[in-house]
């Protein structure tokens, strides 16, 4: 067990932090674009900010979760096939994680992560309304629960929106029901990888006690969006999200070189 000592002041910007991350995240993902340089800035190690990170989002994925199964948005009776694959491929992403360098993964994610706002931008249609389903129980729980539950305890960034994607695509969910199924799904694997950095002992439990409230609260908020405003308010902020989330992880990957051309152009 973990702990650190921070001032006031951090404490607020963290609990604000943390209530905006959870509200983005219960509609389109991507809320750790907000709360893994917050836990850094506040001077944690990066496998601090790792573990950290998920006992927050645990907090917010839940409580979004929550809302979404008490108004019969999500029945989980129907997803127990996903939520089991999803636990354990975020556990044993967590467990990979320790063990290999996610250099190329970091490459790769922008990429990906483009090609979401881009299909969602250029395929206005899509998600509007329930299709027929593509796979069935077992292979969809496998390809969207199992892959994208390791690639969350492996990295993390985005997932929602990829569990919201598998949902579209291949069974043939609207948006807004995608999107408040993904974050069950999300809840699994953030819980799943949140026990191993727990057994860890990385966990700074104070800092992240403090997010986790806000989480809690963002996503109840961002929650009640998505059943009430649906299609219009997520399909844009899918996009918008994807395209800040690509432009922060391409600069981690190459800050570096862009600030030297940069430098080159200006001087």
């Amino acid at each position: 067990m973990e702990w650190f000592v921070v001032g006031p002041e951090m404490l607020g910007l963290l609990f604000f932090v943390g209530m905006l991350a959870g509200f983005i995240d219960s509609i389109a993902g991507g809320g750790g674009l907000l709360t893994i340089p917050a836990l850094l800035a506040a001077g944690l190690s990066p496998t601090q900010v790792l573990a950290t990170n998920k006992l927050q989002a645990v907090g917010g994925s839940f409580s979004s979760s929550l809302y979404f199964i008490r108004h019969r948005a999500v029945k989980l009776g129907e997803q127990k096939l996903a939520i089991a694959f999803t636990f354990v491929g975020a556990v044993f992403g967590a467990w990979l994680i320790q063990q290999i360098h996610a250099g190329f993964l970091r490459q790769l994610l922008p990429v990906l992560v483009i090609g979401i706002g881009l299909y969602f931008l250029l395929v206005p249609k899509i998600g509007n309304n329930d299709r027929q389903r593509r796979l069935s129980a077992v292979p969809f729980a496998l390809v969207t629960g199992g892959c994208v539950g390791f690639y969350d305890g492996f990295f993390g960034p985005g997932a929602g929106s990829f569990f919201a994607l598998g949902y579209v695509t291949l069974h043939g969910f609207n948006l807004a029901k995608a999107t408040a199924h993904a974050k069950v799904l999300n809840f699994t694997s953030n819980f799943g990888s949140l026990l191993f950095f727990i057994l860890g002992g990385k966990v700074v439990w104070g800092l992240g006690g403090v997010m986790l409230l806000g989480q809690i609260i963002g996503a109840r908020l961002g929650a009640r969006m998505v059943l009430t405003k649906g299609q219009k308010l997520i399909r844009p902020m899918l996009v918008m999200v994807s395209a800040l989330m690509s432009c922060k992880l391409i600069y981690d990957s190459h800050g570096s070189a862009i600030s030297q051309w940069l430098g080159q152009i200006f001087s």
